[in-house]
């Protein structure tokens, strides 16, 4: 058994197993590029040992910016894309201040949540838009 032919095959399988564990698309690449070298030393045997290693990094360079180029950020748009943001859905919501806005700060009920909002004074029951989210507040104006 080669021992070179070995090692890049454990290398290539270590590396892309690695990206489940800290996904970004940066360790796949490189076990790529590891599995080209696998092929390689099958193609070519004898190729020295530096000079295996020097062509891993840059065969890893390579294929990294290949992927920085074309592949990142070309995933399907979401059709839901305020699916996990609750806070910008309120945007454009129209209802009564649960409380009054007071020193500049408030609440509302918006089906079962309650949210702080932000916005002139204003008493209960006056209704309100939502117009912009700092972070878990609502902005709101009146409506």
């Amino acid at each position: 058994m080669r021992w070179d032919v070995t090692t890049w095959a454990v290398l290539a399988l270590v590396l892309i197993a690695a990206e489940t564990l800290a996904p970004g698309a940066f360790l796949l690449w490189m076990g790529f590029a590891a599995a080209a070298m696998l092929l390689l030393v099958l193609l070519l045997p004898g190729i020295p040992l530096l000079a295996q290693v020097a062509l891993f990094v840059v065969l890893s360079f390579v294929s990294i910016q290949v992927y920085r180029r074309w592949f990142r950020g070309r995933g399907r748009q979401s059709d839901r894309p305020l699916l996990n943001r609750r806070a910008e859905q309120n945007i454009g919501l129209v209802v009564p201040l649960d409380q009054a806005i007071v020193a500049g700060r408030g609440r509302i009920k918006v089906g079962d949540a309650f949210w702080t909002v932000e916005g002139p004074d204003l008493p209960a029951g006056t209704l309100v838009r939502v117009v912009a989210v700092d972070g878990m507040v609502l902005k709101v104006q009146q409506a």
